[in-house]
């Protein structure tokens, strides 16, 4: 870690999560294509309860990334014991907490669907596909959970088998399903509910047969408040960024719905293609935490800079040639998800707008993963709300009032955008506050 040339090391940690992103983000492009046979409203369907799976990734990613984050240090220490007792508290409690989401979105099945965003149209479709998601959610909790705590062990390749194993078995149950049994959008649901079960027993068999540091026991969980507590505490910014990012979902759909299905069609799958090509992007910025983090703490200040550097660039020049395709053949994505000439006119425009304004991005990723792999917690969670949605739900709202669907589809573009300056001055901060030389040199003079 302190030796080895930063940019081969950053690229070697990147691999397991960005395969594992890579893979999660096909099948859930595979269920956008599928589904968009269907028809446009269908189509729509898959992109509102989209916002709702954004949720339950939000109270996996607390409970798993909270506990990951204080199991790393337990480990440090030799506390193994201990901290196969947090990982079984997050794990129950994830689980627990996905049975009560369940519940509680059963019951209130029809409102949630509207708050999500469905016209009349796509709510037929939406009640059919959520239906199968949220007998899955335990299952989905529970497995961000279990897949964050491998990756705060070092034991990332366990939990990228697991999510990948899912995603693959996803894609091909799609078709099987929906067109071979006839069961259409049904099928889609089926289809990835079962292969949310089957990533969820391949992560949980890497516990039970010793694969990972801890251990998860019915035996081992500890309910104690102030444990608790500091689990959510830890994982809090990850739950900040996921739920904005489920709202600005809702609102985004709630905005477009004034233009018709064809409009929320066509944003959802800009949206899904997006998220695609930043989810890479992300998973390079995976590599660069442990990196960044253990020289932090080991005082190799110039390597913290030059990981820095070498991740922004590794970002930056693969968004540049993700964007190259996205302008040249827009049109031709959008119409592989669906073949409807106003998805695609709307879509186009929107594609081409929010490809551009993902240059921006890489350094509010990059920047924001600094200042939490270092410990400033603060600056961390401005950073990830402000990329989360604290610009894009203003920039909507006043963008669709001004500029009707051409706003809709800029607002996005705009939110990038507007967060390069902040994080550049973030950046600028930490970077004057962090010592010039090496803690060794320091030492030696």
């Amino acid at each position: 870690m302190t030796k080895t040339d930063v940019a081969p090391l950053i690229a070697q940690l990147s691999v397991p999560t960005t395969l594992t992103m890579l893979v999660t983000n096909v099948y859930n492009l595979a269920d956008t294509a599928f589904v968009g046979r269907l028809g446009t409203s269908a189509s729509g369907a898959v992109g509102v309860v989209f916002g709702f799976m954004t949720i339950i990734q939000a109270f996996g990613f607390v409970f798993g990334q909270g506990a990951g984050s204080i199991i790393s240090r337990l480990l440090g220490n030799q506390e193994n014991e201990q901290a196969s007792a947090v990982a079984s508290t997050s794990f129950f409690c994830s689980l627990g907490f996905g049975i009560l989401l369940s519940l509680v979105s059963w019951l209130l099945l029809d409102p949630l669907i509207r708050l999500l965003g469905s016209t009349e149209t796509i709510a037929v479709y939406a009640r059919i596909y959520i239906s199968y998601i949220l007998a899955a959610t335990p299952f989905m909790t529970a497995s961000f959970t279990m897949n964050q705590i491998l990756r705060y062990e070092g034991k990332a390749a366990l939990g990228m088998i697991g999510m990948m194993t899912g995603g693959i078995l996803n894609m091909v149950g799609d078709p099987i399903l929906m067109f071979g049994f006839g069961m259409g959008i049904a099928g889609a649901g089926l289809s990835t509910a079962l292969s949310q079960l089957v990533g969820f027993s391949i992560l949980l068999s890497n516990y039970l047969r010793g694969k990972s540091v801890s251990r998860i026991s019915w035996s081992k969980v500890n309910f104690d408040r102030k444990q608790i507590l500091d689990i959510l505490a830890t994982g809090s910014p990850s739950l900040l960024r996921q739920g904005l990012s489920s709202v600005t979902t809702m609102v985004l759909n709630g905005q477009a719905a004034v233009y018709g299905d064809a409009a929320i069609a066509a944003m959802s799958i800009v949206n899904r293609i997006i998220h695609f090509i930043f989810s890479i992007a992300l998973g390079i910025g995976h590599g660069f935490q442990p990196v960044s983090g253990f020289n932090y703490g080991a005082g190799k200040y110039s390597r913290v800079r030059k990981a820095f550097s070498v991740t922004l660039i590794m970002a930056e020049t693969f968004i540049g040639a993700a964007v190259v395709i996205l302008i040249l053949w827009s049109g031709n994505l959008i119409g592989m998800f669906r073949n409807d000439p106003e998805v695609i006119a709307i879509g186009t425009r929107a594609l081409r707008v929010q490809g551009l304004a993902l240059l921006f991005l890489p350094m509010s990723m990059v920047t924001e993963m600094l200042y939490q792999s270092t410990g400033q917690k603060l600056g961390a969670v401005i950073l990830s709300l402000l990329r989360g949605g604290l610009i894009f739900i203003p920039a909507i709202l006043i963008l669709a009032r001004l500029r009707g669907l051409y706003g809709i589809q800029e607002a996005q573009a705009v939110a990038f955008a507007g967060v390069f300056l902040p994080s550049f001055l973030f950046l600028w901060h930490l970077f004057q506050q962090m010592p010039r030389e090496d803690r060794m040199e320091q030492s030696l003079e």
